[in-house]
């Protein structure tokens, strides 16, 4: 075989066009193959590239791809496409705002995240680009849809934060919550109150009934709770059957009220068995946050000793711990 020997003597004109048409064919393949969607605008605002990644992250209609080339964008004024990306963002002032902004300051980069009206959230990087005398040449923006990568994020934080069995918040996080509401309380001299739950006679339900059943009761539980409390309580499962809720901006006498309302929902909602229904009460103590305490477990105490008090009364009733 005829080994190949590179034409030295190749006239530099020849050379410099060959490499300009690589280049470029290189450029085209790799903004074509990336995943991301990739879109090129020179300093005038016009489109000089973008990939067909672009057009479906961003989903443009065909009539918005007014390109001098063929189903593109390439050649035409970038205002069409800007006009769909806004209609396609949930926040369309400020990423307007935003884009003003990089196109009028060619020295800022930019890498943030951009949610859009659909559910879906893309992460947006943008760079300038400069010719070898460091002019301004226009600006490169990529696009790459996060949505799945966001939405996995969200199950790992709602797994770190949450019982796997009732969906009530876990020991880990009402401890982590509690003690930044106690600091609050204190800084703003608000009332902050907790209380305790204790189902009565669960091991009795469990043993006589399975425990598969036993956590229908906990699941149960929880959701006619979780009926009665604001966005801004703290609704956890501490371990086993026992339970408990913090209440900022609550006093005691309010905190007592509303675990009354709690063990009267509980003990009238009931579980539809094979065998029958099933129903079950709790025991619940309830305490104040004093100037004394220095941590949430302070007064998780005195809410302990009035379920405790709760339980030797009789059980399914409140009590108070001042």
């Amino acid at each position: 075989m005829k080994k190949y020997i590179p034409q030295r003597n190749m006239p530099a004109k020849l050379v410099s066009v060959g490499s300009y048409e690589l280049q470029r064919s290189l450029v085209n393949a790799v903004i074509d193959a990336s995943p991301e969607g990739i879109l090129v605008v020179d300093e005038h605002g016009i489109i000089v590239s973008h990939n067909q990644q672009f057009v479906e992250i961003w989903r443009i209609p065909n009539d918005r791809l007014r390109g001098i080339e063929p189903d593109t964008a390439v050649g035409a004024d970038d205002q069409p496409i800007l006009s769909t990306v806004l209609e396609r963002v949930k926040d369309p002032q400020t990423f307007l705002a935003r884009v003003k902004l990089l196109y009028d300051n060619p020295q800022l980069k930019d890498h943030c995240e951009i949610e859009l009206k659909d559910g879906r959230t893309l992460e947006r990087h943008s760079t300038v680009l400069r010719n070898d005398d460091g002019e301004y040449l226009g600006r490169v923006w990529f696009f790459r849809d996060i949505s799945t990568q966001k939405q996995t994020e969200s199950m790992l934080r709602d797994l770190a934060h949450h019982d796997p069995l009732t969906g009530a918040s876990n020991r880990r996080y009402f401890f982590e919550r509690a003690n930044q509401e106690v600091a609050r309380s204190k800084r703003s001299s608000t009332p902050l109150s907790v209380a305790e739950l204790d189902i009565d006679f669960f091991k009795q339900i469990n043993d006589q009934n399975g425990h598969a059943i036993g956590d229908e009761v906990l699941k149960s539980l929880c959701n006619a709770s979780l009926d009665l409390l604001r966005e801004t309580d703290i609704f956890a499962r501490l371990g086993g059957e026992e339970f408990a809720v913090l209440l900022p901006d609550t006093n005691l006498e309010g905190a007592r009220c509303l675990a009354e309302r709690l063990r009267q929902a509980i003990a009238d909602s009931k579980l539809k068995l094979n065998s029958g229904i099933l129903s079950c009460t709790v025991s619940i103590g309830v305490a104040m946050l004093k100037p004394a305490d220095t941590c949430i477990e302070d007064c998780l105490l005195r809410a302990d000793s009035a379920l405790y008090k709760a339980k030797h009364n009789g059980r399914n009733r409140v009590e108070t711990e001042a």
